[in-house]
């Protein structure tokens, strides 16, 4: 990686530090929503900075447990004892 990279996306507020920019921007990030060079500026901030990855490598972690959870269906009796408690209630 480049020495010249700027350790943060896009530019900080007025105030803002990197991690709490970088940190906003995550998500940005885990969906492929940045330029290259906004990319490769999020990549060299969480290489050198141990609690922004931990903090990347909590998030991306929850959106593929999301993901895999969105895509498993219930089971049938679970799916039957719920509609027979519907039925139930609003009978």
């Amino acid at each position: 990686m480049s020495g010249d990279v700027t350790p943060i996306p896009h530019e900080a507020a007025e105030g803002e530090n990197e991690c709490e920019h970088a940190l906003t921007h995550l998500y940005e990030f885990l969906d492929s929503e940045m330029t290259e060079a906004d990319e490769l500026r999020m990549r060299a901030h969480v290489a050198h900075c141990s609690p922004c990855l931990a903090e990347l490598d909590m998030e991306e972690l929850v959106k593929k447990l999301v993901k895999r959870s969105c895509s498993e269906q219930a089971p049938e009796t679970l799916y039957l004892r719920i509609r027979a408690q519907i039925t139930t209630i609003s009978g």
